[in-house]
């Protein structure tokens, strides 16, 4: 896939498109926010610094695409993505998380990232230098003179000797390298020292408190005491991975790579607050009680821009992406505090899918639900065919359900492909069976009663 630098905003749509059905204007609207950071990254001087991201509110039922489209967004641009839920946060003074560690989360995601890049760029390395130290295991040398003549009385005798034996140990190094990659000897016992975990004792407990400083005790108290190896028996196969991993860590830069996480969470970053509307306030008054108000009101310097302290140094907020969802059933985007509305200049209304759109979203998108399940069932050796016919039964089934009881939009084809395929995924394997064809009659047979039976469907479906 092109990285973001070259993709225009309709060719991020056209991508977009390629997994969620319909959403046309929200994907315009992610797209131009998406495309307006690529475009402030090549302004010069100090403006660049003045551009602030358009935060963007989605509107509309669950399942209808909100949280799959900003998902797909951050793919798009290679971006830092994290995806919270606004009740898990607390007013400041209340025990819960509090909502800069929604910022800490987001480095950790991006420094994970940013290490896995690095890694695989050394790994050929990693990988030629953990084969050294396989053959060392398989072929150990003392260092001693033992091997050597002990009736060799002169300096050149012994410096012959000694030649004849250093060639004898490079020839069968290499027919042990050789062995080693034609895979013959990866179920071959070794011994090596692996490095032992002095806190495994500590992960016990639940350090809630000080991971919401962005500490770590491990790495607080980690260089305060020597590094102890144990020795452990592997196979071949093990040891290379054991190996391996040991030398990626000693050849990727950890600075560099928090530099880099660091650049890419402030300009890159990307935060899906999902349930905003669950925080809007009820009027109730005030009391003891968490009070809804308050946690917006938390959340607005982190969304208008401040300094969050996490364990890898200092991240400004001023440049990254949020994009906040909700169904606002019981209220409005209005109804949320105007400091926070101002903060969110971009509203899209997500439309609730129809029964044409999950015949669309069954067969089109490259993941499917049709798709999904017909190379699972290639797993047991069963061929499994829809008819046309059968996804129109069970797009139609699950508008019917939606309109019925809780709209859950696309969920919905989950829980009724789930239940139609329930008794084949449990029998199979199954002897003599290679090829199986589900068509409209076989969906209304299996679903029919459990849809016109409205307690039934409620439990069920």
């Amino acid at each position: 896939m092109k990285p973001d630098t070259e993709l225009t905003p309709k060719q991020i749509v056209k991508e977009l498109d390629k997994y969620i059905i319909g959403q046309g204007r929200a994907k315009r609207c992610v797209a131009i926010a998406l495309r307006n950071r690529w475009r402030r990254q090549q302004v010069q001087g100090e403006l660049r610094e003045e551009i602030m991201p358009n935060n963007i509110i989605m509107i509309g039922p669950t399942g209808v695409g909100k949280t799959e489209i900003a998902r797909r967004l951050a793919g798009l641009a290679n971006a830092p993505f994290l995806k919270v839920e606004a009740t898990k946060f607390t007013e400041v003074g209340y025990v819960g998380r509090d909502v800069e560690s929604m910022v800490r989360d987001l480095a950790d995601i991006a420094v994970s990232k940013v290490k896995a890049e690095a890694a695989e760029t050394v790994r050929p390395a990693a990988e030629a230098a953990a084969e050294e130290r396989l053959l060392d295991l398989l072929l150990p040398f003392d260092g001693s003179a033992a091997e050597a003549p002990t009736l060799a009385n002169d300096v050149a005798s012994v410096a012959h000797a000694r030649s004849e034996l250093q060639q004898r140990r490079e020839r069968s190094r290499e027919k042990f390298r050789q062995r080693l990659q034609s895979g013959e000897m990866e179920d071959r016992l070794v011994e090596l020292d692996v490095m032992e975990d002095h806190f495994s004792m500590m992960q016990i407990f639940s350090p809630v408190g000080i991971e919401e400083m962005g500490l770590n005790i491990q790495e607080l108290f980690g260089g305060m005491m020597p590094k102890k190896r144990k020795k452990r028996k592997a196979t071949v196969t093990e040891a290379r991975q054991v190996l391996t991993q040991e030398e990626v860590s000693k050849l990727v830069d950890m600075d560099k790579v928090v530099t880099e996480a660091i650049n890419r969470t402030e300009n890159l970053g990307i935060i899906f607050i999902d349930e905003i509307d669950k925080v809007v306030g009820d009027g109730g008054g005030s009391g003891p009680d968490v009070s809804r108000e308050g946690v917006q009101r938390d959340i607005l310097p982190v969304v208008e821009g401040t300094s969050v302290i996490t364990k890898y140094g200092i991240i400004k907020t001023d440049h990254i992406l949020f994009i906040a969802a909700g169904a606002f059933h019981a209220s409005k985007p209005s109804d949320l505090i105007p400091e926070l509305q101002g903060r969110f200049p971009i509203r899209v209304e997500l439309d609730s899918l129809t029964g044409k759109d999950f015949v669309r979203i069954l067969t089109e998108p490259r993941n499917a639900l049709v798709k999904q399940y017909i190379e699972l069932l290639k797993a047991e050796g069963v061929d499994l065919c829809f008819t046309a016919g059968a996804v129109k039964e069970i797009a139609a089934i699950a508008d019917r359900v939606n309109r019925k009881m809780e709209n859950i939009g696309a969920r919905r084809l989950h829980t009724i492909m789930n239940t139609l395929l329930e008794d084949l995924l449990f029998d199979l394997p199954k002897s003599g069976l290679v090829k199986v064809t589900i068509d409209q009659t076989e969906v209304k047979k299996k679903l029919e009663k459990i849809v016109e039976d409205e307690d039934l469907s409620r439990y069920i479906l």
